[in-house]
């Protein structure tokens, strides 16, 4: 699944980027080819490195050991696949991989589990019970495949755990459950999945603030899906949806009343701890809570004649057609454009500190799900500008806000390479150890390339060119989870 990438470059002074090739491969992909992809995963067993190469014709299978030395390859025809994608990966016990196919309508999916050892293929056809159903998620963890789907008539979501070449179903019932707009009104549990599509959120990754401002959120944590809904700007709904026994557990948490009832509002689950922020043109506010007591852990309220001066970073909007951002003045202004936005706050792990950015992002237009062979769409709100604002800050391991500026980020240097060697295409993100890695296909060599990424500033201790993580999309050939 392409995405569309979006740089946002400062002027800073350039540096060395810390990259190491690690790992080379000769292949010869067409240009115009719309089926050229790459993606490269870890078996979370084994820590193999596998890279999956697809064109119109074939599909090239790559191991690497866990010090990425080549250990097998395996190249086969896409015979019987023509016309389909890939949406997801799995590893079974034995070490091997499988793929999952879709066809266009993601009515049904072909698995194909394929021997490395033997060079040879199993297929197996997956199709939904009811032809009702559409998928609302779809990602990897531990090396297991998930599908999340809904019926259009049921109050339930279904999960698919595909391992070891078997499928088990587990179904969550909401039934019970009440949903509430802003003006408590009722909803029912159907709209809100319409009209909020859910966006899984893995926390070894870096969430840009695209997806950290959508409204319908899912975690995975220890066999357990914490699935949070912040469509009602009062409070953030939660449910913890236990895989083992398929039971539901709802909690809410309030939001913190602004002075003036209008307002917009978000959160971001972290560690046990749920992040909140709303605001308005007059104020934002900023909650963090521990998830289970719900305990409030730290309050911050910032009003438009105050300085944000926790901040790590500039105040900046950037339009969609601008290169850069520009830096806002003040906070009233910041406020001014923040309030015609989808309000978002994305939480991250960067070395010592926790570093967080937070703004928002343009208001989507539209969505659509497939149900089978039919395809509904359902309309949002039309998009009132198409700017982006946000500003960045840290936290040191108590809460508490730190004034030094976070060392960079190994997706700093990534995405900066990505953007200044345009002859490096395909590209895909892997979190691998204590670094990143980015393969891509080098359309000058004719090789698929892995290159590492750290996190800190180079060795010459020079300020590399700052990269807008508020809104750039990793350029994954498929999307991972």
């Amino acid at each position: 699944m392409k995405k569309l990438l979006l740089f946002l470059l400062l002027t800073y002074q350039s540096a060395l980027l810390s990259q190491t090739i690690l790992a080379s491969y000769p292949l010869d992909l067409k240009r115009y080819d719309q089926n050229n992809n790459i993606l490269n995963v870890e078996n979370k067993t084994t820590n193999d490195v596998f890279v999956f190469v697809t064109n119109t014709q074939n599909l090239t299978i790559l191991r690497y050991n866990s010090a990425l030395f080549l250990k097998d390859e395996f190249t086969l025809s896409r015979t019987n696949l023509e016309n389909r994608s890939i949406i997801g990966y799995s590893f079974s016990e034995d070490g091997n991989p499988s793929l999952y196919w879709a066809s266009e309508d993601s009515s049904d999916i072909l698995v194909v589990k394929y021997y490395l050892e033997t060079k040879t293929y199993k297929i197996l056809k997956f199709q939904y019970p009811s032809s009702s159903e559409y998928i609302v998620a779809k990602f990897q963890s531990n090396n297991q495949f998930y599908l999340l789907s809904k019926d259009v008539s049921q109050n339930t979501l279904t999960a698919y755990v595909f391992k070891n070449g078997m499928v088990e179903e587990r179904i969550f019932d909401f039934s019970t459950f009440t949903f509430q707009n802003r003006k408590t009104q009722p909803l029912s549990f159907s709209q809100i999945i319409r009209e909020n599509p859910i966006i899984k959120i893995d926390p070894d990754d870096y969430t840009p603030l695209d997806k950290a401002s959508k409204k319908s959120k899912i975690y995975i944590e220890n066999n357990h899906f914490i699935l949070a809904f912040d469509h009602n700007p009062k409070e953030t709904q939660l449910f913890d949806l236990n895989l083992d026994n398929q039971d539901v557990i709802e909690k809410k948490i309030t939001q913190s009343e602004t002075k003036t009832p209008r307002k917009i509002s978000n959160s971001f689950y972290y560690e046990k701890k749920l992040y909140q922020i709303n605001a308005n043109e007059d104020e934002l506010l900023l909650d963090i809570k521990n998830y289970d007591s719900g305990e409030l852990i730290k309050n911050i309220r910032i009003t438009k004649e105050d300085t944000i001066r926790f901040k790590t970073s500039p105040l900046f909007v950037q339009q969609g057609g601008e290169r850069k951002p520009r830096e806002l003045k003040n906070t009233k202004r910041f406020l001014q454009h923040l309030s015609a936005l989808e309000i978002g706050l994305s939480v991250y792990e960067n070395g010592t500190s926790t570093s967080m950015t937070l703004g928002g992002t343009p208001r989507v237009g539209g969505a659509y799900y497939t149900v089978m062979n039919d395809t509904f769409t359902w309309d949002y709100l039309p998009v009132v500008n198409d700017e982006t604002v946000f500003f960045e800050t840290a936290l040191d391991q108590k809460s508490e806000f730190t004034s030094k500026d976070p060392a960079p980020m190994a997706l700093d240097n990534l995405y900066y390479y990505l953007n200044t060697n345009k002859k490096a295409t395909l590209g895909n993100v892997l979190k691998f150890s204590d670094y990143y890695i980015l393969g891509y296909y080098d359309t000058a060599s004719k090789q698929y390339t892995m290159r590492k990424f750290t996190d800190g500033f180079p060795d010459d201790q020079m300020q590399n060119p700052i990269i807008d993580k508020a809104t750039f999309s990793k350029p994954f050939s498929f999307e991972k989870p």
